[in-house]
């Protein structure tokens, strides 16, 4: 055979070969290189459209709830500045490295960070985006009309099937309609269809539990308005704790409370101007195991204008005032202390709250005095015993009322560390540039004092007077504007809750189809996921077409009084 035979022959084969096979006949030295795949490029609009759809579905809403319970743990571990601000100080005196680190990261101000407003802000964002489309969607579903009836029942897990001995088809599919629409013609159990599906048969095309989903789009709506609410709060309110003793009081300003916290955008001109007064306290104890059974603050408050009224703070029943509600938090004894020094000055004179450390008010306190004119400055800390039992050598309170009150201090010298520039407790003593003075081989006892009763000081440093008891109560005020709205959201979002968990999402379908003077029903329901329900959801329609339910209404009214004779 010729070379041009050849290439004929060959030509030949390649006109018969089929179509998109002909490099599976060439040797790798004649297949031609494999074309490189080019990646489609991706414009500003796709990235940003790909961002946004990642950032509103649901599981990232998730990620980032889950992100911010973990971004408020630093809040729980370390001291922050709104709470404790000397707490901070301290914990950065004691670790100048990993404190100026964490503070440098807002690790001691936790909730006003940015890395959490960020969190925060995105998780607003995409349960915002998750909630439009989702309402938008669920808006066009209510106006539409429930599916048609499809023709064949049998393959629907639950099913019925009656007869109508009298009566049109018309009339069988509108009682089957009322029947689903309920008695409450505002508020309808199904949205129903009727419709003639062909000469002499007419179909009905109910469904409900669009409530599930509306229920579920208010708990996503009302978990919004908490965020919003919180975060306002956040930025909006302030709460001060302040200490009142018998017969003072305080005014509504920053400088007069003990302590005292605010958000970002709080200023003076936000706090209303009063003040208050504590005029008597009053506890009720049981004789016999001294169990508390009732707190009394009896308290004036008095506006800018000089208008003034009385009121009776208890617990868990606040006194309000210019949106401001005022709690009582704790209460207890101060015990009027005088301390004199060497010669005869004052030095110290007040009512000092002593905090109670169990249930008969066995109460720790701390007096300190630094302004002694010769020397060095004194602490006195101990315990206040409101009833005193000293028997068997023992000192310890036998009931919180002060029927035998005693004080039992211990005497320190040295430097109070008030200059310092650190802020301080009130209500401990800082011992490490001090001396004890009571409680060592020269002063073994420390200073016992009773009610009335003035005791010298060791080392010839002065007297102290322990000349009344008043009581003192802890007020916390807090103000807050969005607290209404977030009781409603949070409302809203358990009535949503519920009513997405407990509403069932069926549909039911009527066939009536005349048969001469009769007509034969037959209806067919659906319902989405396990329902068991559902089949006793038909039955109650098919019962209306019941022989015994088919009466006339003065069949029924004799069938009612033959019940009651029996």
């Amino acid at each position: 055979m010729s070379t041009d035979d050849k290439s004929t022959q060959s030509t030949d084969a390649k006109a018969y070969r089929p179509e998109g096979i002909e490099d599976a006949f060439l040797t790798s030295d004649e297949k031609p290189a494999p074309k490189q795949a080019v990646a489609p490029s991706l414009g500003w609009r796709a990235l940003a459209r790909f961002m946004w759809r990642q950032l509103t579905s649901m599981r990232v809403a998730l990620m980032l709830l889950m992100l911010l319970a973990i971004a408020a743990v630093p809040g729980s571990l370390f001291p922050q500045r709104s709470q404790d601000p000397a707490a901070v100080e301290q914990y950065l005196v004691d670790n100048p490295t990993l404190g100026e680190w964490l503070d440098r990261f807002s690790f001691f101000a936790v909730y006003a960070s940015p890395w959490f407003a960020a969190i925060y802000i995105l998780l607003f964002i995409s349960l915002v985006g998750c909630i439009l489309p989702r309402i938008k969607a669920h808006w066009h579903d209510l106006k539409s009309a429930p599916p048609r009836t499809p023709r064949i029942f049998k393959r629907f897990p639950a099913q019925a099937a009656r007869t109508v001995e009298s009566g049109s088809a018309q009339d069988v599919a509108q009682r089957a309609a009322e029947r689903l629409r309920g008695p409450i013609k505002f508020l309808p159990l199904f949205r129903t269809t009727v419709g003639e599906e062909q000469p002499g048969v007419w179909t009905v095309s109910a469904e409900r539990g669009y409530l599930k989903e509306t229920g579920n789009l208010i708990f996503h709506v009302a978990l919004v308005g908490i965020l919003l609410s919180f975060g306002a709060g956040q930025l909006l309110e302030y709460r001060g704790q302040s200490i009142v003793v018998e017969g003072r009081g305080f005014a509504n300003a920053q400088v007069a409370y003990d302590s005292f916290e605010h958000g970002a955008w709080f200023t003076e001109d936000s706090m209303s101007p009063f003040t208050m007064t504590l005029d008597k306290f009053e506890s009720v104890f049981r004789a016999n195991d001294s169990a508390a059974q009732d707190f009394t603050a009896t308290v004036t408050l008095t506006e800018k204008n000089g208008e003034s009224r009385q009121e009776d703070i208890k617990v868990n029943h606040p006194a309000k005032q210019d949106g401001a509600k005022i709690y009582l938090m704790g209460n207890g004894h101060a015990p009027t202390i005088t301390v004199r020094d060497e010669n005869g000055d004052v030095t110290f004179s007040g009512s000092v709250p002593f905090l109670a450390e169990d249930d008969q008010y066995t109460s720790k306190g701390v007096v300190k005095v630094p302004d002694v004119v010769s020397g060095e400055q004194i602490g006195l800390v101990g315990y206040l015993l409101p009833t005193a039992d000293f028997e068997n050598g023992g000192m310890r309170s036998i009931y919180p009322e002060a029927l035998n009150p005693f004080l039992v201090l211990d005497m320190y010298e040295g430097d109070l560390g008030l200059d310092s520039g650190i802020p301080q407790n009130v209500y401990r003593l800082d011992t490490d540039a001090m001396t004890k003075v009571t409680g060592t081989m020269e002063n073994p006892d420390p200073l016992i004092i009773g009610l009335g009763q003035t005791v010298d000081l060791p080392n010839g440093r002065g007297t102290v007077e322990f000349s009344e008891i008043p009581r003192f109560a802890a007020f916390d005020l807090r103000y807050d504007p969005t607290l209404g709205w977030l009781l409603g959201s949070s409302l809203a979002a358990l009535g949503g809750l519920a009513i997405s968990l407990f509403t069932p999402r069926r549909r039911v379908w009527v066939r009536a189809t005349q048969s001469g003077d009769q007509v034969e029903v037959a209806l067919a329901g659906l319902a989405r996921g396990d329902d068991s329900g559902l089949q006793g959801e038909v039955d109650r329609v098919a019962a209306i077409f019941d022989s015994h339910l088919d009466l006339t209404d003065q069949e029924k009214l004799n069938k009612k009084l033959s019940r009651r004779e029996i």
